[in-house]
């Protein structure tokens, strides 16, 4: 197969080697001039093929060192020809994908997905442009963002489109709008043969279920009592789907016939939540809560309020002068380990992650041990493959096991990156994908029994 990352022809030598071994001019590109190579750190002599920073005393030819620049694109643009051919653990974030509104947090950077390298300390690797937006429009905010191993496309949400981009040809699919316009489009989800998907509108009182490889819709699941439709969760077998209003009422549907089955009403609005292993439960965030609701699903009703404790932000969250940062609400996101060991809330009081530990029949108790300061706020965590890492929408990479932040997140020019739309994404040797994230962190039944199974042990 031939591969999609060749390298470009060499850049020819001008003129030969002079005598005694002096050093000859040849034909470099741009001096880099500060700009950043692969890891992050500006660079003052030119930047090859792979984004390293090559010294001009390096790239000097003489006798004894010869010297052949070779690159795969001009290094003044971060669009790549395509994905390396050898199996790659990556990391792609939506941008526009949400800003945070905190003082001297980071720029919205531009549009299109951001390719991040999971095995070299998360470096840039490029950018993948989905829009096209001329300069003086601004693109669409993204939504969501979902992918499918069985198609091979990933899916961005926007305020606008549902976009597929398909990465064995790195090229868009489709990027349809629905009717009626203005309707498209609020994250989704994959059903677990990746052959469908489930996507919200655009703050609507309905859902629609998408064809995964072609962007036709087979359906649509009406929410009359959820109106301002947002986020939504899946069963981890696909057959029951959770659509969630801003509002206090969630809705339960089957997925095969389509149709509401039920109603959850929490007690103030609902923000991000996310679903059990074996749907059971749902857990979810409320305004004014630094916290979560869970919620018995056979009986759909409301049945535990787990709150921080009152000294942490009672009294902040009632003063009036003081300002935060967290989608207006006390906490905006909420993440499932997926063996469901813990729960962690972003506490926009404090800029920090709270993180409660499971000790068995809806008891969750906090450990502040467990507390990850942080710099900006996050309204955002999807967990990474195996619950290694999480991904922050404050620009950060956090170790699970150990509760500490070992990366961020930066675009081509060094910006912090501030978006809530990110997966991790595994890739064979020819490109194709093998396994992917939900981007609401929710519990994964292997998960669960395994870690069921070592609690026993």
């Amino acid at each position: 197969m031939k591969s999609r990352f060749l390298l470009s022809t060499a850049i020819a030598l001008s003129c030969a080697t002079g005598a005694f071994g002096q050093a000859t001019q040849q034909q470099l590109p741009e001096p880099a001039n500060g700009k950043p190579d692969l890891g992050g750190k500006p660079c003052f002599g030119y930047l090859d093929g792979y984004r390293q920073c090559i010294t001009k005393e390096q790239a000097t030819t003489t006798g004894n060192h010869p010297y052949r620049f070779w690159i795969k694109s001009d290094p003044g643009s971060y669009h790549g020809a395509g994905w390396d051919k050898h199996a790659r653990d990556l990391i792609f974030v939506a941008v526009p994908g949400g800003e945070s509104s905190e003082p001297g947090t980071s720029s919205r950077s531009d549009e299109g997905l951001i390719v991040l390298d999971a095995k070299n300390n998360f470096a840039f690797v490029r950018r993948i442009p989905l829009q096209g937006t001329p300069v003086a429009k601004a693109p669409e905010e993204v939504s969501g963002i979902m992918a499918s191993p069985a198609t091979n496309m990933i899916y961005v949400t926007t305020r606008g489109h549902l976009i597929a981009l398909d990465l064995t040809k790195e090229k868009i699919a489709w990027s349809n709008t629905y009717e009626p316009l203005g309707s498209c489009c609020e994250r989704g989800q994959v059903a677990p043969d990746g052959l469908t998907l489930e996507v919200g509108s655009n703050l609507m009182n309905f859902h629609r279920v998408i064809d995964a490889k072609t962007g036709a819709i087979k359906g649509r699941i009406e929410t009359p009592l959820s109106n301002f439709n947002h986020n939504m969760g899946m069963s981890a077998d696909g057959k029951t789907v959770f659509d969630s209003a801003n509002g206090v009422n969630m809705t339960i549907a089957d997925m095969d016939t389509m149709k509401a089955k039920g109603v959850i009403t929490f007690d103030d609005h609902v923000r991000v939540f996310v679903v059990n292993h074996d749907a059971s439960r749902v857990y979810a965030n409320v305004n004014n809560l630094p916290g979560f609701e869970i919620a018995d699903v056979a009986s759909r009703k409301v049945i535990k309020r787990v709150e921080a404790p009152g000294e942490m932000w009672k009294k902040k969250w009632a003063d009036p002068n003081l300002v935060f940062f967290g989608h207006n609400s006390a906490q905006h996101g909420l993440a499932l380990t997926p063996d469901e060991r813990e729960i962690w809330v972003p506490d926009a009081i404090n800029n920090q992650i709270l993180v409660w530990d499971n000790k068995g029949n809806d008891n969750w108790q906090i450990d502040t041990a467990k507390t990850i300061p942080l710099k900006y706020s996050c309204d955002w965590i999807t967990m990474g493959l195996d619950g290694k890492i999480a991904m922050l929408s404050s620009g950060d990479i956090v170790d699970v096991k150990n509760h500490k932040i070992i990366a961020q997140m930066r675009d081509e020019r060094g910006n912090l990156l501030h978006s809530e739309k990110f997966l991790e994404i595994t890739f064979d040797a020819d490109g194709r994908m093998l396994r992917t994230v939900n981007q609401f962190s929710e519990g994964i039944p292997g998960a669960v029994a395994a870690a069921q199974k070592e609690a026993r042990n």
